[in-house]
């Protein structure tokens, strides 16, 4: 099992996606292990995209992602951060197949509608970025469902 980070931007959250594409999730079987309602900092943003900081669209992207607020989720599941690349499509809306998030969901490049991980490495840095270890859970669903309440 791995774990990568999804964070539905501030497009997702405002025009009220983000239910929809949580269940999209959990009807692949992957399991949500942290989800946190949050607005990034300048700051936060900045560390968190530091890898785009010389990249012209960088101030762009920092504004939209300080606009409004993000939710972050922690999923786990076999082969998640690939298999979640796959769910979301094309960083470009407008290229992404239908069926995919930003293909459904999406409107430009900038306000594409999710973040998710590309790789092992930087789903492990990117949940330390924005999760404290208490704040992803590792008991089993199964096993709270089964136990007696009390």
């Amino acid at each position: 099992m791995e774990l990568s980070l999804v964070i539905i931007k501030p497009d997702g959250v405002c025009k009220k996606n983000a239910g929809d594409i949580l269940k999209r999730f959990e009807s692949e079987d992957f399991k949500v292990k942290a989800a946190k309602m949050f607005r990034f900092t300048r700051e936060k943003a900045e560390q968190f995209y530091s890898a785009h900081s010389q990249k012209p669209f960088f101030p762009g992207l920092i504004e939209f992602m300080v606009s409004a607020p993000s939710l972050a989720l922690v999923i786990e599941g076999e082969n998640v951060v690939n298999r979640i690349r796959e769910m979301i499509g094309a960083r470009v809306p407008k290229e992404a197949e239908k069926g995919t998030i930003r293909g459904d969901f999406g409107s430009d490049g900038r306000r594409n509608i999710i973040h998710a991980s590309d790789s092992k490495e930087s789903a492990e840095k990117e949940i330390k970025c924005l999760f404290k270890s208490e704040e992803v859970f590792s008991y089993e669903y199964s096993d709270w469902l089964n136990s007696e309440p009390g």
